[in-house]
């Protein structure tokens, strides 16, 4: 399908829609605005409402209080690009050419250009399209913001940068580095010296004043806490209660966090639309180790980002690599105080917010993720049997409370214990009890499973 085809496939669906929401609202809740925050290595145990004793996170604890948060929220990988992948189209990302980190650099590829954004799902819908932050889908052309449905655009194309500098300079084959790396709409900017997530706050607030007389749909995927490990002094100013150096660290640059989605709520109140907007607060992965956080020669991993009580960090698929803070808000229709432990992932954003919008799925392509209103609205079980990960050699199906991984790590090179483990994720969720001996039928089953998914995704092709 071309890119005209989908864009008339998606006005179609559009006419064709009747939007009803189950009675939750009339006709100011068919066309909700929607604003995706997005962070980056936030690790479970990293926000105050997640169980962050040390760290002060007001703003994201108040969007829960105020709304419903997810005990068993997924990312669809445990690293970058393709957690983004997920949320962007609603498919497993090893569908979308995303399977693992986009590499760096000014003309690399990534998502497929066939693919259909949320972006350009909700632009056939007269949704005015913002994203603000971290893209790294890809640099060449066609995999940049605007050609895939982003009209509005701020922030940069790879990995990482420097925060004041916005300057990409970590060594990889392949690639000149450094080189500066901040775009607004396609074209390159300046603002040295800048913090970088002030910057992104300040531009997605100013999006939220110049749309506010029409629907809009506003991507935030900020890049706190990702390494390089900076913030104003300030911020260290304020958290300085903490001993740990790295602990600190953390938490000066996930308060910087805070205070940026709570200038961007701010807006929002100010422009009478709080009630009127879906707001989803999601991180991409758990916690980063990578010894590349500390900024030294140590080559010692880095501790300041938990992901208690879970297992693993960023580059694993045990629990604490993929298991991640997920916050709903949209006053008057999803109850406030809530709290889900039914199971939900990254891609079901992509189907739940188009419904809600008015919109209808694409029928050219699978769409692996789920409609999920209902699991918050209404109390309904997850809609999701089997949900599955690849990175790698690493395998994993989560299959109602059991969990089979295969070729584990616990980061991006730490080994699990054993290439084939079995989990009951209920009884235990820290992923310390290996049951393969006790339940040899059940491994051959899921493996089979997973051997399944591989062929039907094209996973390792």
């Amino acid at each position: 399908m071309t890119r005209c085809d989908r864009r008339g496939f998606l006005r179609t669906a559009a006419c064709g829609t009747a939007a009803a929401l189950s009675g939750w609202r009339t006709e100011a809740a068919e066309k909700p605005n929607v604003i995706i925050f997005f962070a980056d290595d936030l690790g479970y145990n990293d926000i105050g409402c997640y169980g962050a004793e040390d760290m002060r996170t007001p703003n994201i604890d108040a969007l829960a209080a105020a709304g419903t948060y997810f005990t068993q929220w997924y990312s669809n990988a445990p690293v970058c690009s393709p957690s983004r992948a997920a949320l962007l189209t609603g498919r497993y990302p090893q569908r979308t050419g995303v399977a693992n980190n986009v590499p760096s650099g000014l003309d690399s590829a990534g998502l497929k250009p066939d693919e259909i954004t949320l972006a350009e799902a909700m632009r056939g819908l007269d949704y005015r399209t913002g994203l603000f932050g971290k893209w790294h889908q890809g640099s060449r052309q066609d995999s940049r913001p605007q050609a895939q449905g982003f009209e509005e655009s701020f922030g940069f194309l790879s990995g990482c940068v420097d925060y004041y500098s916005h300057i990409y300079y970590w060594h990889q084959s392949g690639y000149q580095v450094p080189y500066h790396d901040l775009w607004r709409n396609g074209e390159e900017v300046w603002e040295n010296g800048e913090y970088l997530t002030h910057l992104i706050a300040r531009e997605a607030s100013r999006f939220v004043r110049e749309n506010k007389e029409r629907p809009f749909f506003l991507y935030i995927p900020f890049n706190a806490p990702h390494y390089p490990m900076h913030a104003p002094k300030e911020y260290f100013e304020r958290v300085k209660h903490i001993n740990d150096p790295q602990r600190r660290t953390q938490a000066a640059m996930a308060a910087a966090l805070d205070d940026s989605i709570g200038s961007v709520m701010k807006e929002l109140d100010r422009q009478g639309l709080r009630d009127k907007t879906l707001i989803l607060f999601i991180s991409d992965n758990g916690p980063s180790s990578e010894p590349r956080n500390l900024l030294d020669d140590s080559r010692q991993k880095y501790h300041g980002g938990r992901a208690y009580p879970f297992k693993g960090c960023k580059g694993g698929l045990h629990e604490g690599g993929i298991r991640e803070p997920a916050i709903v808000h949209w006053p008057g229709v999803i109850p406030s105080g809530q709290v889900i432990d039914e199971v939900g992932a990254t891609m079901d954003v992509f189907p739940t917010v188009l419904k809600l919008a008015g919109g209808e799925l694409p029928t050219d392509r699978p769409i692996d993720g789920k409609d999920i209103f209902p699991m918050i609205t209404q109390k309904a079980k997850s809609p999701h049997e089997e949900i599955f990960w690849g990175l790698g050699e690493q395998r994993a199906v989560r299959a109602g409370d059991w969990k089979l991984l295969l070729n584990g790590k616990l980061d991006f090179e730490e080994k699990s214990e054993s290439p084939v483990l079995l989990y009951n994720l209920k009884d235990d969720p820290g992923e310390t009890k290996d049951l393969k001996e006790q339940h040899p039928d059940l491994v051959e089953k899921l493996k089979q499973r997973i051997a399944f998914w591989e062929k039907d995704v094209g996973a390792g092709s």
